[in-house]
């Protein structure tokens, strides 16, 4: 609209002519709203409120006459309040760039003056320091020309050619490369070390995963093989249990057939030769009883019929035992025993024959017996 203007957010509108401003001001101050202004009869300026910055490049002398470059940046603007506003207007209207030449003036002195009375030590250590201790020497004179500092930033700080900084911190450098070599040479330790265990742990895995597979290996072997022997190893069983019962069966008909011939052989062997040996005692028993008839005469009738008869009588017996089955459980000692026994009985029932046709059973007479008629006397050789 004709005549009505509006200041920028950060700007701050100056309207001279007319009525003075507040405190004497020889212009009313507009700022965040807009304000008519008649034309020819009053004159509108605008000065910023916005962030400005100064750079300072300063040769100092520290307390120790060394020479210092210091280089610092300050962010600064105008006060936002009219009286700051109105102490900018009138310093800066005109020319507003002369607001960050002279605020690097005015720093670059407080610089000077406080890098005098400190330390090279003091100094790069304690950066913060200085500059706190620059803002608030520079405070009240920055406020006179309206402005104010949001922050200083001291950027670097150099000695030239001296080398003062370079040999203060040499110390450090080495302690600090000491430190940096010492932490290298634990890192390559713990990564040599690291590297060993994972070999010796690649190699004990090596080593188990080996003897495992050995072991399957030799596992699977032996099973292979016991595999393979079992076929035989049945077959031998087999075989020599097929032997042994073979054997047994061979055994047991050699035991039978030894049995067969004791009992179709040995035994009637054995028994003929009993019947001769009985036959040839019977033949001894005739002639002993011929031999004493003939030294009897008396009981030579009675003799030789019993002799004639005796013959016979073990002749039968003899005969009997020629076809019967005899079991002798003591061999040749048993069948000795059976003629004898034989022989005994016959002999005995000879001496009750002899007692009982003897001359004790009534015939007193010393005379010997007539012989029969027609007996041909017993000869004796």
């Amino acid at each position: 609209m004709f005549g009505y203007r509006v200041p920028a957010p950060d700007q701050a509108m100056l309207i001279s002519g007319g009525r003075r401003g507040l405190s004497g001001a020889p212009f009313r101050v507009v700022t965040g709203h807009g304000k008519f202004v008649l034309p020819v009869f009053r004159k509108t300026r605008f000065l910023t409120l916005a962030m400005c910055e100064s750079e300072v490049a300063e040769t100092c002398v520290t307390r120790q006459g060394i020479s210092l470059t210091v280089r610092a940046v300050i962010a600064f603007k105008v006060g936002n309040d009219r009286e700051s506003i109105v102490n900018a207007g009138q310093r800066f209207l005109s020319d507003q760039d002369q607001m960050s030449v002279l605020t690097g003036r005015i720093f670059a002195g407080h610089l000077r003056s406080i890098i005098g009375s400190m330390t090279v030590e003091e100094i790069v250590t304690e950066r913060q320091k200085l500059a706190t201790e620059v803002l608030e020497t520079s405070k009240t004179e920055m406020a006179k020309i309206g402005l104010i500092v949001d922050s200083l930033q001291i950027q670097s700080i150099d000695d030239g050619e001296t080398g003062y900084i370079d040999a203060m911190s040499a110390p450090h450098k080495a302690a600090i490369q000491r430190q940096a070599q010492i932490a290298q040479a634990k890192a390559t330790q713990a990564a040599t070390e690291a590297e060993q265990e994972a070999a010796r742990n690649q190699a004990e895995y090596a080593r188990q995963t080996a003897v495992v597979q050995a072991e399957y290996s030799a596992e699977v072997d032996r099973a292979q093989a016991q595999s393979a022997q079992a076929g035989p190893l049945a077959r031998a069983h087999a075989e020599q249990e097929v032997l042994a019962a073979r054997t047994e069966l061979a055994e047991r008909a050699a035991k039978l057939r030894q049995q067969e011939l004791v009992a179709e052989v040995v035994k009637p062997a054995e028994a003929e030769a009993e019947r001769i040996r009985l036959l040839a005692l019977a033949d001894a028993e005739r002639m002993k009883i011929q031999a004493e008839a003939a030294a009897s005469y008396d009981r030579v009738a009675l003799d030789r019929m019993l002799i004639d008869q005796l013959p016979q009588i073990v002749k039968e017996a003899a005969s009997g035992l020629s076809g019967a089955n005899v079991n002798v459980l003591n061999g040749a000692d048993g069948l000795g025993d059976l003629a004898a026994g034989l022989v005994g009985q016959g002999l005995t029932i000879l001496d009750s024959v002899k007692r009982n046709l003897g001359p004790n059973n009534g015939d007193k007479s010393d005379a010997p017996a007539p012989r029969p008629t027609g007996a041909t006397p017993i000869g004796l050789d």
